[in-house]
């Protein structure tokens, strides 16, 4: 647990460095952008000397603090903060390029765990990740395309509507078959408790089941109800907001962990 808050904490600085960064590279864009120019650097609260003062200190600190846990977990946090700044700098002026750069930011983070805790990420789940991130931000990339048009971002140019419409049926579909997958073939972890050892007892087969496929029919309500609110345009430009204001999409979610851990420390 100690391992998982310190590298909690090292990815939210670095994370919170290369938002700065991006935000000085965007700030002219942000400045005409409805919901952007109410950020601090774009409504001119936060001098720009000053993020980019921060924005270089975070990034350090960053980097000294996973050097001080292990030198792997630091090669993860350099490459997470270098593919940020590549991102900024070039990958988000291109179509495609902007999509896999914001997915491999998830995947190094996922990476980044495993590296702490020593527990190996199985491959599906992995791809799982790949593809929920490369669908949430198809999402993104489309509603702003519909919202804004291309003068948002430079990438949106090289964007349709039908393009991103197949973007989004192809890695909706690729996330719930990669994690069906996962839930088939990989054994999860099994942690003993109490109640695991008196189940045990009464149903010998019953760990032997594969529990965590009841858990696919929560993935694929929340990916639909997802791209239904994107689709209808509840704050798609901004994930963490549908996420964390949807009542039916976060009873999904809630369900899904509930699920998950009854099936790690329970069945």
């Amino acid at each position: 647990m100690r391992n998982f808050l310190q590298g909690f904490l090292v990815f939210s600085t670095l994370s919170s460095s290369s938002y700065l960064f991006n935000d000085i590279i965007d700030l002219k864009f942000d400045k005409l952008h409805p919901v952007k120019k109410n950020r601090p650097l774009a409504s001119g609260k936060l001098p720009l000397n000053k993020a980019v003062e921060a924005a270089f200190l975070l990034g350090l600190f960053g980097l000294i603090a996973a050097l001080l846990i292990s030198v792997s977990f630091f090669l993860v946090a350099l490459l997470f903060i270098m593919l940020h700044i590549f991102y900024s700098l070039l990958f988000k002026k291109h179509a495609v390029l902007d999509i896999l750069g914001i997915a491999f930011s998830f995947i190094l983070r996922a990476y980044g765990g495993e590296v702490l805790t020593g527990y190996h990420l199985p491959f599906w789940l992995f791809l799982t990740i790949l593809f929920v991130a490369l669908f949430v931000a198809a999402t993104k990339r489309h509603a702003e395309l519909l919202k804004r048009g291309t003068e948002s971002r430079p990438a949106l140019f090289q964007y349709r509507d039908r393009l991103l419409d197949s973007y989004t049926s192809m890695f909706g579909s690729a996330s719930i078959i990669a994690y069906a997958l996962f839930t088939f073939l990989e054994e999860p972890p099994q942690f003993s408790s109490p109640t695991r050892q008196f189940l045990v007892s009464v149903f010998p087969q019953a760990i032997e089941r594969k529990w965590m496929v009841i858990t696919i029919p929560f993935i694929i309500y929340g990916l639909m109800r997802y791209a239904q609110l994107a689709y209808e345009g509840k704050e798609a430009e901004q994930p963490e907001k549908i996420v964390t204001t949807d009542i039916p999409l976060i009873v999904s979610i809630a369900g899904w962990g509930i699920l998950v851990i009854s099936i790690l420390y329970i069945l």
